[in-house]
C-alpha cells in the first residue's frame, strides 16, 4: 500500500486563494466526464464501424486512454470541434507486435485496457507510474486467465504484467472479488461481447463500491446495442454481439463540479453549473442532496444546477459514500470547516486509489489543526480551528482540490503540486480563480 505520508515537497506550492467578502455569483462550465469519456472511447475502438465521440474531457487520463487504444490498432483523430474525436475501430486479431502501454495513474486505463488488449495479437505489457504499481490488479489478471487469456503476472497482482494476446478470448463464466474497485467489473464487461462465449460474471466479496459506475457501464453498453442481463446486483451476463458504432455527446463531469459547488457553502453566494443532466448514472449526481444536508440550497432548472450557501456549514452527520467514494475528498474538506461532526463511511476502497486517500486526508487536515480520525472504512471529522500550512497532494488530483476548498476559508494554505489536477481537470487553478472573481 502507498505510504500516504510520503510526499514530494520539492514540487511548487500554490497559494490557495481566500474567498473575498462579497458573495459569489459564478457560472462554472465543467468539461466532460472522465468516466464516460474513457468508456465511450473503449466502445468506439471495439465497434462495428467508425464513431464520433464529442465533449471528451481533455486530461491526462483520457490522453493515456487514447494513446493505449491507438497502440492496439484503433485510429483516433481529432474532429472539427474541441473535444471531438473520430474513431475507426481496431481489428480484432490484428498483430500489433510488442506493445508497452503506459497507464499513468489512470484506473480506467489499467482496468479497461487489458481486456481490449486480449483481442489483438501480440505481447502487451501493461505498466504505469510508480504510484500505479501499488494499485491492485489481481481481479483483472485472474479474471482474464479464467476467460482463457494468457497473462504473465510479473508483480504478484500489481503492475506491470504481460498479456500474451492471441486475437481471441474464449470467454465464459468467471467469479472475481471487486471489493477494491468497481472498475474490475466494468473493465471485464466493456469488451465482453467481443469474446467467443461472452461473459457470465459474478462478484464475490464483502462489498462492491461505486455501483453507479457499474450502472454507467451497463448503460453505455446498452446504448451500443449490447444487452447486459443482471440476475442480481452482483451478477452480469453479456452474450456475444457486435458493438454498434454511434455518435455520442458526453455529459459534464459531475464529480469534478463538486469542489466548485462546495465553494458556494464556504464563500457564501451562488454557483451555477450548466448542462447538468436530469438523469445520469454518474455518482456525482448524489452530491446536491449531500450539500443540502450541510446547509446549501440547490435547484435544477433548464439544465442548470444552482447551489447557494450563506457561509455557514453544518456537518453531514453519518454519511455513507460507498456509492460515490470519489466525492469523499470534497466532503471531507467541507466537513473540516463545518460547525458539527461528520462521519464518512463506506470508503475503505479509497486506500487503493492514487494514494491511500483516507490516510492522506487525515494527515493533511490534521496538519492544519483539524481533528480527523481514521476509521477502518472511513473518516470521523470533528470541528476544529484550522491554520495555514502546506497541504500535500501525493500526486492525487482530488487531494489538490480538497486543499483548495480548505484554503477558501483558511489563510496561508499552500497546496503542493496543483498541476496534479491535470489528471482529470487541466487548468483547475485558473477555473478556481475565475469563479472567485465573479460576484453578485
Amino acid at each position: 500500500m502507498t505510504d500516504a505520508l510520503t510526499s514530494t515537497p520539492s514540487v511548487a506550492l500554490w497559494p490557495a486563494p481566500l474567498a473575498g467578502s462579497e458573495p459569489l455569483d459564478a457560472l462554472v462550465p465543467v468539461p466532460g466526464s472522465k468516466s464516460l469519456t474513457n468508456r465511450y472511447l473503449v466502445l468506439a475502438a471495439l465497434a462495428d464501424g467508425p464513431s464520433v465521440v464529442r465533449g471528451t474531457l481533455a486530461s491526462r487520463d483520457s490522453d493515456l486512454m487514447i494513446a493505449a487504444l491507438r497502440q492496439l490498432g484503433a485510429i483516433i483523430e481529432p474532429g472539427e470541434h474541441k473535444g471531438e474525436y473520430r474513431v475507426t475501430p481496431l481489428t480484432v486479431g490484428t498483430d500489433v507486435g510488442e506493445v508497452h502501454i503506459d497507464c499513468g495513474l489512470a484506473g480506467t486505463v489499467m482496468r479497461f485496457i487489458p481486456a481490449v488488449a486480449s483481442l489483438v495479437v501480440g505481447r502487451i505489457v501493461i505498466d504505469g507510474d510508480e504510484g500505479a504499481r501499488v494499485r491492485p490488479m489481481l481481479p483483472i489478471i485472474s479474471g482474464l486467465r479464467d476467460l482463457g487469456v494468457n497473462v504473465n503476472d510479473l508483480s504478484n497482482g500489481f503492475l506491470p504484467f504481460e498479456i500474451d494476446a492471441r486475437g481471441e478470448v474464449p470467454g465464459g463464466d468467471i467469479t472475481v472479488d471487486a471489493s477494491g474497485s468497481s472498475q474490475f467489473v466494468s473493465g471485464l464487461l466493456l469488451a465482453s461481447s467481443r469474446f467467443d462465449q461472452g461473459v457470465r460474471l459474478t462478484h464475490e466479496g464483502v462489498s462492491l463500491p461505486s455501483l453507479p459506475h457499474v450502472d454507467m457501464t451497463v448503460k453505455v453498453l446498452g446504448e451500443a446495442s449490447v444487452n447486459v442481463e443482471q440476475p442480481s446486483r452482483t451478477q452480469w451476463y453479456v452474450a456475444p454481439a457486435p458493438i454498434r458504432a454511434r455518435d455520442v455527446d458526453i455529459e459534464p463531469d459531475l464529480s469534478n463540479a463538486t469542489p466548485f459547488m462546495a465553494a458556494a457553502l464556504v464563500a457564501g453566494g451562488t454557483v451555477h453549473i450548466p448542462a447538468w443532466p436530469s438523469q445520469t448514472t454518474q455518482p456525482g449526481a448524489l452530491a446536491p442532496r449531500i450539500f443540502e444536508r450541510m446547509g446549501a440550497t440547490t435547484s435544477l432548472e433548464n439544465g442548470v444546477l444552482t447551489i447557494s450557501g450563506t457561509g455557514a456549514i453544518t456537518g453531514a452527520g453519518d454519511l455513507d459514500l460507498s456509492a460515490a467514494g470519489e466525492l469523499a475528498p470534497t466532503f471531507a474538506a467541507l466537513a473540516a470547516l463545518a460547525d458539527s461532526p461528520t462521519t464518512i463511511t463506506g470508503i475503505a476502497h479509497l486506500r487503493g486509489h492514487e494514494t491511500d486517500r483516507l490516510a492522506a486526508l487525515s494527515a493533511e487536515i490534521n496538519a492544519l489543526g483539524g481533528k480527523v480520525t481514521e476509521l477502518e472504512d472511513g473518516l470521523q471529522i470533528e470541528p476544529a480551528p484550522l491554520h495555514g500550512g502546506v497541504f500535500h497532494t501525493y500526486h492525487d488530483h482530488r487531494m489538490a482540490t480538497a486543499g483548495a476548498i480548505i484554503g477558501l476559508r483558511t489563510p496561508d494554505v499552500l497546496v503542493e503540486n496543483i498541476a496534479t489536477t491535470g489528471k482529470t481537470l487541466p487548468g483547475f487553478d485558473a477555473m478556481w480563480q475565475a469563479m472567485l472573481d465573479q460576484h453578485a
